[in-house]
């Protein structure tokens, strides 16, 4: 490469870092990936979060990616996450690394493996844990069929997944900013909730009705989106709403 081609190759890198911080939305940062996707000679990308332990499939942990539908479905049909040496790994270490499915050992239904992922011409890529401001962590992931990153192109990726994934999860908070007129009483509930209080533990405690405590806790499920009082906790305690 020449000096000229390495210049190009920083400038447009610097371009990408810098054009992360103005994303506002998470379909702006798809598209943003999608670009980035491309630029490194690669076929799909892949944002999610670290799957609990007791997580059932991929799908419900991925943030934004443009796997095909298919390829996703399949991979969590085959229940493929819990015996996936890529997970594991990324439980296990936050260094960024590689993935060829030529390596991928017939303990783990290799054959199956290659014809899910090879099918979509997914044959190798790079995986780069991250997380975000409040500690959850995830990881950032890019790959296709001709992949081969060289050291400084796995430096300049994983810069970009830090940021990314950070972007993204200010975008969240973003969206919840309404959160904030979330009432002291609703709060409280939350709170408790967290504690593993029932309603009527919570009613007790707070010298209100069960009926009363379950109207809070409906409620402040609502303002935060979510379907129930599990997920509303949850996201309060992504958010900062409780502790």
């Amino acid at each position: 490469m020449s000096n000229i081609e390495r210049a190009a190759d920083h400038r447009n890198f610097d371009g990408n870092v810098e054009e992360i911080a103005g994303l506002k939305t998470q379909f702006d940062v798809f598209r943003f990936m999608k670009r980035i996707t491309e630029q490194y000679g690669c076929r799909v990308f892949l944002v999610m979060t670290l799957p609990a332990a007791t997580s059932l499939d991929l799908s419900s942990n991925s943030v934004i990616t443009n796997w095909p539908a298919e390829m996703m479905a399949h991979f969590d049909r085959e229940g493929l996450m819990h015996t996936s040496p890529v997970i594991r790994r990324l439980r296990n270490s936050t260094l960024p690394f590689t993935v060829d499915l030529e390596n991928v050992s017939a303990d783990r239904r290799g054959p199956l493996v290659r014809g899910i992922f090879g099918r979509f011409g997914i044959v190798r890529g790079a995986y780069f844990p991250v997380h975000d401001m409040t500690g959850n962590r995830g990881a950032v992931s890019f790959a296709g069929d001709q992949v081969t990153f060289n050291p400084q192109q796995m430096m300049e990726l994983m810069y970009v997944a830090v940021h990314v994934f950070e972007r993204l999860a200010e975008i969240r908070n973003l969206d919840v900013r309404p959160t904030d007129t979330l009432t002291d009483r609703e709060i409280d509930c939350l709170n408790w909730t967290a504690a593993g209080k029932t309603s009527a533990e919570i009613a007790d405690i707070l010298g209100l009705s069960e009926h009363t405590v379950n109207h809070y806790l409906n409620r402040a499920a609502k303002k935060l989106d979510t379907v129930n009082r599990t997920q509303a906790v949850a996201k309060a305690l992504r958010v900062g709403l409780i502790k």
